[in-house]
């Protein structure tokens, strides 16, 4: 059984340099990543986080979540098993993770990833 590390938001902006500062501010977070093109705000136990991306670097889409899973391959097996719609993936990215995109049936992408 895999298991779920961390459920994080994804809001697609136009001007992080903008909005990530005016989220973090009301939402009393600071930043802890930060790649130019996507950008997650944290409490201090990073317990609450949300992520503001402008055009995803290797993907088609921007996703509405990210999933962080202890077993990337293993969910993907499960998602292509229950015939969902794989949009990106898996590949290992520069960055330090392994992931993959699936779109429900109701429009929905989700970012599945592990840390390597």
């Amino acid at each position: 059984m895999t298991t779920t590390r961390r459920v994080v938001p994804v809001l697609t902006v136009d001007d992080i340099a903008t909005d990530a500062p005016r989220w973090a501010s009301i939402l009393g977070l600071r930043v802890v990543m930060d790649h130019g093109w996507i950008v997650t705000l944290a409490d201090d136990t990073l317990t609450h986080q949300l992520s503001l991306m402008t055009r995803d670097e290797t993907a088609p889409v921007n996703p509405d979540a990210s999933i962080e899973v202890d077993d990337v391959d293993a969910v993907h097996a499960l998602a292509v098993e229950q015939g969902m719609e794989i949009v990106h993936g898996p590949h290992d990215e520069p960055w330090g993770v392994r992931r993959f995109f699936v779109r429900d049936a109701n429009g929905n992408v989700v970012n599945v990833l592990g840390h390597r």
